[in-house]
C-alpha cells in the first residue's frame, strides 16, 4: 500500500517503513504527525482525490531536524564585468512513515 502526499508544494510517494526529508517542521524529535493532504492512495485499487482523498491520512514520526548538502548558485553575465555566488543549505526535518490509513 502507498499513497502520495503534499508537503511544502512537493508530492512525495510513500509506503510504510520510509524515511523522508522534508521541509522543517516545527516539531521536536519522537513527536507524531498526522498529514491529510493524501492525493492519491494504492491499497489494492487506486483512488485519486479531487484534491485530496477524504478520510485518508498517513502517520509520521519525527527522527530529526538537519541541514541539505550546500547548493553554490553563480551567476555571470558574460562582458559586463559581472559575477554574483551565492550558497544556500536547505532545512529539513527527517520523517519516518508509521502507517498509511
Amino acid at each position: 500500500m502507498y499513497a502520495i502526499i503534499k508537503n511544502g508544494g512537493k508530492q512525495y510517494k510513500v509506503q510504510e517503513g520510509d524515511y523522508l526529508n522534508l521541509d522543517l517542521i516545527d516539531a521536536s524529535p519522537k513527536d507524531k504527525i498526522v498529514v491529510e493532504e493524501v492525493l492519491a492512495i494504492n491499497g489494492g485499487e487506486l483512488k485519486i482525490g479531487t484534491p485530496f482523498v477524504e478520510g485518508a491520512k498517513v502517520e509520521l514520526e519525527v527522527i530529526a531536524h538537519g541541514k541539505d548538502k550546500k547548493v553554490i548558485i553563480y551567476k555571470k553575465r558574460r562582458r559586463k564585468d559581472s559575477k554574483l555566488k551565492k550558497g544556500f543549505r536547505r532545512q529539513f526535518t527527517r520523517v519516518k512513515v508509521l502507517s498509511v490509513k
